[in-house]
């Protein structure tokens, strides 16, 4: 996911998972606290059900989307409810899928909108350039003279490489490139990055 000169949030990752890295998210990945005591990475999302016999649309949001069903079983964003996971075959933007438990079209089209995630730990783990999209989200951006510049409220990816976009004080918000150049550094202990954004973009 990352050009020369880019940094990579790799896609799984309640990312969409990107690299300067994380799970590349294509509805917006993020983490999660779950009821097991541990954060939860948005890997998927059912998109509704697919025939009559409780099988759901799956969208995976991994770098290789065939991985969602390795990271199983799947958990609910608030960690109330768990699914095994069965890939069916591909079809347009995801999968045929059977999750356990959902047995009627009923059952799978009420859990359309529904992300999935997977605990942190059953992830692999990244280099050290790289970062899960749901670590980026939140940070405190500033420039390289420490001025606070927002916050990322969101990584996106239209196809030319992941951007930031980060919310301004004031409400607006504006699209960051995720490349070296424009952010040079990503500290996650200190909860936040160094932006040199191009002249006139902020």
């Amino acid at each position: 996911m990352s050009g020369e000169g880019g940094l990579s949030a790799p896609l799984f990752g309640c990312a969409e998972f990107t690299p300067r890295g994380y799970l590349k998210s294509k509805e917006g990945a993020g983490f999660f606290g779950s009821a097991m005591g541990g954060d939860l990475i948005c890997v998927g999302a059912v998109a509704g059900a697919f025939g009559v016999r409780g099988e759901v649309r799956l969208k995976s949001f991994c770098a290789e989307p065939g991985d969602i069903a390795r990271y199983g079983p799947l958990w609910t964003e608030d960690g109330a409810r768990r699914f095994g996971v069965t890939l069916g075959k591909a079809i347009p933007n995801g999968f045929a899928a059977r999750l356990s438990g959902i047995e009627t079209r009923e059952a799978a089209e009420a859990l359309r909108g529904t992300r999935l995630c997977a605990p942190r730990a059953v992830l692999p783990t990244l280099p050290d350039d790289e970062f899960y999209h749901a670590d980026l989200v939140g940070l405190e951006v500033v420039d390289t003279g420490g001025t606070r510049l927002g916050r990322v409220a969101a990584v996106l990816n239209h196809g030319a490489g992941d951007l930031l976009e980060v919310q301004r004080a004031g409400g607006a918000s504006v699209l960051l490139p995720f490349t070296r150049a424009v952010v040079p550094t990503v500290d996650l202990a200190a909860g936040r990055l160094v932006a040199d954004p191009p002249e006139g973009l902020l």
